[in-house]
């Protein structure tokens, strides 16, 4: 047998113990994104509080790229808070302040054109809860996302990596925005 005749090993009853108590607090934790009420300061359910969010334009100068980017970054909030489906009457606003940035990370030293540039964003986001007027959740967050130029001589492939680069670092800062609302709705905080 694989097991002591004579009574339990240490380590055995060790493990069991680890198992019995691992089971038992298996049922204390609940999946972020699960179905089922949220422990939040509103007691609804995630997907419920989270659909109840009204997303406010982000303000950008009219027909620059920041424009585009700010439009990306509502609508992929948007989506992401009410999984495509028609949103809930709004009890929370959202108000989104951001700025980007571009620098060139490696330049080629015989055209003085750069090879790689690094796109960035930076937001601040405010929940505010339309009833009372209080502000419940603050923060900030960023992205950045780097991309190569195919070629010196390819500006529209430059151009192509850029845009692609903004869309990337829209979305990353709508997903963390979402996550930490999802958060703030699941925690209380």
């Amino acid at each position: 047998m694989w097991w002591p005749e004579r009574g339990g090993s240490p380590e055995l009853t060790r493990a069991l113990a680890i198992i019995v108590l691992a089971a038992g607090a298996g049922g204390c934790f609940q999946p972020l994104y699960g179905e089922g009420p949220a422990g939040g300061p509103s007691g609804a359910g995630l997907h419920t509080a989270l659909s109840s969010i009204d997303v406010a334009q982000i303000d950008a100068a009219r027909g620059s790229d920041d424009a585009r980017i700010a439009v990306e970054i509502r609508n992929a909030l948007l989506f992401d808070l009410t999984g495509g489906s028609n949103p809930l009457p709004p009890a929370y606003r959202l108000n989104i302040r951001m700025t980007s940035t571009l620098s060139d990370i490696i330049v080629d030293t015989n055209t003085i054109r750069p090879a790689i540039e690094n796109y960035g964003i930076n937001a601040t986001y405010m929940l505010t809860e339309i009833a009372s007027g209080k502000q419940v959740v603050s923060g900030q967050t960023f992205a950045r996302v780097s991309y190569d130029i195919p070629g010196q001589e390819q500006r529209f492939a430059r151009l192509r990596g850029l845009r692609d680069a903004e869309t990337r670092a829209a979305q990353v800062i709508a997903d963390n925005v979402r996550t930490r609302l999802a958060a703030y709705f699941a925690a209380g905080t």
